[in-house]
């Protein structure tokens, strides 16, 4: 009867999923459907520590965090765990061999998010090691399919991919993770002085992420390339607005694409994989 619960459980990381993203939703859709379910998974996992640091304010986040850390090695171990999200993230774990390393520098990240405001070049670079190319690494291993030859080749682009939708996260939020959570990401960033002179070279590092992380995607295996690109589509579109954007803009609101504009994009990624130009 595990199968059940192993059903339920995957139906939790897939609702937590589209009520959380509705842009990490719509590329899914679009990745072969043998992959949906583990890609879910991840993205549930993912999303509840992220939940703990950002959202529980009025509970002790440290020990929920510890607590929620033990009970994802329990479950990898025991191959079982009574929290949904947790049962269905450690048989994606296990199926595809994911390595505990990325699991706890992703870990890791969700801590300093605990105490940590500020960060100079090095936490700066081992947050973004954890919080976004750990979580494109486990993702890699699901679209490579325990291919390791497979795997190395494109781990460098996954890296980048991860961390270019990580800055542009961080730019987009700029506002409200120093007005609500207290927090500056980006290293030696004096808040109250931002601008277009530190956000022009904030986006040069983008661009050039950008760049490098498309060379990866184009060498995806078929099943998970289209789903992969459209997620890639809409961060660049998102960027391009922030790029057309003036920094004291940045400052008081949060850049969005609109739904109509997300849909276009939509047809315009199937349109490219139709004649094969992506």
């Amino acid at each position: 009867m595990k199968n059940l619960f192993d059903e339920v459980s995957l139906k939790c990381s897939e609702i937590t999923t589209k009520y959380y993203s509705t842009s990490f939703s719509l590329g899914i859709r679009l990745l072969d459907k043998e992959i949906h379910s583990p890609i879910y998974s991840i993205y549930g996992f993912v999303r509840l520590a992220d939940e703990i640091v950002d959202s529980f304010h009025e509970f002790d986040k440290a020990k929920l965090l510890n607590e929620f850390t033990e009970s994802t090695k329990q479950a990898i171990e025991n191959k079982i765990s009574l929290n949904p999200i947790l049962n269905s993230f450690q048989e994606v774990v296990n199926k595809y061999n994911i390595e505990w390393e990325h699991i706890q520098d992703f870990l890791s990240s969700m801590e300093s998010d605990l105490n940590q405001k500020k960060h100079d070049e090095d936490s700066y670079k081992q947050y973004i090691k954890g919080s976004a190319e750990a979580v494109g690494l486990m993702c890699l291993r699901v679209f490579c399919n325990n291919n390791n030859k497979l795997y190395n080749e494109l781990e460098k682009y996954a890296i980048y991919l991860g961390s270019v939708f990580q800055k542009v996260n961080f730019i987009r939020d700029i506002s409200a993770d120093y007005n609500e959570l207290k927090r500056v990401y980006f290293p030696q960033l004096n808040i109250n002085e931002f601008n277009e002179e530190e956000k022009n070279k904030i986006e040069d590092d983008i661009e050039k992420e950008f760049n490098l992380a498309l060379i990866g995607i184009k060498q995806l295996p078929k099943s998970a390339k289209k789903g992969v690109f459209l997620a890639y589509s809409y961060y660049y579109s998102l960027f391009k607005k922030i790029k057309s954007t003036p920094a004291e803009k940045i400052m008081t609101k949060r850049i969005r694409i609109p739904n109509f504009t997300k849909f276009l994009i939509l047809i315009k990624v199937q349109l490219l994989n139709m004649f094969k130009l992506i």
